[in-house]
């Protein structure tokens, strides 16, 4: 099915690429979110630096949302070839399974750097079962970029899990997240990211999780009273690329790619942290919107509940999950 989505969108930007353009090698980058989020600022730092690299000799074309349709039309493009490189999130979980590892609540420490360089390292990025799991789906994961803080926002604070009772929040579509946030009491639907804005406005959603920069660039704070910060997950993006076309790479080129990637990743962090600060600013400054944050005790009783959806995640995956579960807990077992 993959594959004949995969040909209709390679028309799409066939179409798209001039006479000049086609002497030159392209490499086609889509991305889950805007222009000027997270995701557009990695690509259009590792568009210049492979641009530079290679002389010109690679163009790098980035197709920000809604550019190749809906977020499962970009990892069907990716797997299907017709796009080079792809980031993946929250929504990949349907294309790679164990990608929803990190939709699990509270298995990250509070240190976002920490959290960003453990896991770009290669005890993790580069472990046969990370890159199996990609590589199963006919992808191959080059980096994780960590995007800041998910972030609850409501009409009412929200400060234990009794404040969450019934709440109807929107989760992305993705098995983990339903379970976590029905354990914390709520009643979590699924609305497409596009629809979000109007859901909330007309009462569809009570309630939303987003990183700081999302919920500024797409304006969710307007229709929401409370933001609450709980620190319960990061939003994670893994950047990947199409796994044929990569082994179809000189080694040079694959080098590049890695050398690239690994370059990104202070850079990435930094970018995140100030892009996210900004935007808390320009939030608080634009609206009446209140900012509540959960103490060590109030977060305690959310962890409580969270960690069953632990043993679903393994349940579902099977025992490459419990190695990844595992491996990511390791990584942070003297933090908290």
């Amino acid at each position: 099915m993959w594959f004949r989505k995969s040909l209709s969108i390679a028309a799409g930007i066939g179409l798209a690429v001039s006479a000049t353009a086609a002497s030159a090698e392209i490499w086609r980058f889509g991305l889950e979110e805007i222009e000027g989020s997270v995701q557009y600022e990695y690509a259009a730092e590792f568009k210049r630096l492979i641009e530079e690299k290679t002389d010109g000799d690679v163009t790098v074309e980035l197709y920000p949302y809604g550019s190749l349709g809906g977020l499962t039309d970009i990892y069907d493009a990716v797997q299907g070839g017709a796009i080079q490189l792809a980031f993946g999130s929250g929504f990949l979980g349907g294309t790679v399974p164990e990608s929803q590892l990190f939709s699990l609540n509270f298995i990250l420490p509070e240190d976002e750097w920490l959290t960003t360089k453990q896991l770009n390292s290669p005890e993790f990025l580069e472990s046969d079962a990370w890159q199996s799991a990609f590589q199963d789906r006919g992808l191959h994961p080059i980096g994780i970029v960590p995007e800041g803080f998910q972030v609850w926002t409501a009409n009412k604070p929200i400060r234990t899990p009794e404040d969450m009772e019934g709440l109807q929040i929107r989760v992305m579509d993705n098995r983990l997240l339903l379970e976590t946030y029905r354990a914390y009491g709520a009643q979590p639907t699924t609305i497409e990211y596009g629809e979000l804005y109007s859901a909330l406005q007309q009462g569809q959603a009570e309630g939303n999780i987003q990183p700081v920069f999302a919920h500024e660039e797409m304006n969710f704070y307007e229709v929401q009273d409370y933001m609450i910060f709980a620190n319960q997950a990061q939003f994670v993006a893994t950047a990947m690329t199409n796994y044929d076309w990569y082994q179809g790479l000189s080694e040079d080129r694959q080098a590049m790619i890695n050398e690239t990637a690994d370059e990104l990743v202070r850079y990435i962090h930094d970018v995140q942290q100030e892009l996210n600060d900004k935007r808390l600013d320009i939030i608080t400054e634009n609206s009446d919107i209140e900012i509540v944050r959960l103490n060590a005790e109030q977060r305690d009783q959310f962890r409580e509940l969270a960690k069953p959806v632990r043993e679903v995640f393994v349940d579902e995956i099977g025992p490459r999950g419990q190695e990844l579960l595992d491996l990511v807990l390791g990584l942070y077992e003297d933090i908290e």
